[in-house]
């Protein structure tokens, strides 16, 4: 089994940044695709960036150039760095990782999520 617990959430103020840490632990064998999705207030869960396998990246057009997804493999650890944020960026931020256990299987995971709002 794997445990995703995310920190970093928080109140900031527009134009102001946060940095979510996602950090997996228990049976791994490394790090597959990894994501952040987000879902605001009688909104759909919206992908917001994307780590691909192969090492590509990806984001959702309304956080181009301001937010940066990130992972450090030898601590399991995936990162969304949030600059310039707006107050359309208030959601409940998700990791969604998926995981090469140690059976070399693969399992999709979700953190538990953390409330992200921006206002002044």
């Amino acid at each position: 089994q794997v445990q995703l617990v995310e920190s970093g959430g928080g109140l900031v103020q527009p134009g102001g940044s946060l940095n979510l840490s996602c950090a997996a632990s228990g049976n791994i064998f490394r790090l597959d695709a990894t994501a952040w999705y987000r879902q605001a207030p009688g909104k759909q869960r919206e992908l917001v960036a994307g780590y691909t396998g192969d090492g590509s990246t990806n984001y959702v057009a309304s956080v181009k150039g301001r937010f940066t997804i990130s992972r450090d493999n030898a601590k399991n650890t995936v990162y969304l760095q949030m600059n310039n944020m707006k107050p359309e960026d208030t959601a409940v931020y998700y990791c969604n990782a998926h995981i090469l256990a140690l059976n070399r299987r693969l399992y999709a995971y979700w953190g538990q999520g953390t409330q992200v709002t921006v206002s002044s």
